[in-house]
């Protein structure tokens, strides 16, 4: 069952992406630029990939 890590990354990946941003734009930093806040959308996508699975895996345990 592949699907399953797909559809929990889908889930995942914007809500961690966002949250990366958010904290990003919410320090006190000045000078947020676009490559900031590439690598912050990034970060958030490469962390959502284990987090994907834990959930899957989780899930799949659950029948």
């Amino acid at each position: 069952m592949a699907r399953l890590p797909l559809v929990a990354y889908i889930l995942v990946a914007p809500v961690l992406m966002g949250v990366f941003l958010t904290v990003l734009l919410t320090l006190d930093m000045r000078g947020h630029d676009a490559t900031a806040m590439a690598g912050a959308a990034v970060a958030g996508a490469v962390v959502a990939v284990p987090i994907a699975w834990l959930l899957a895996r989780r899930l799949q345990g659950l029948r």
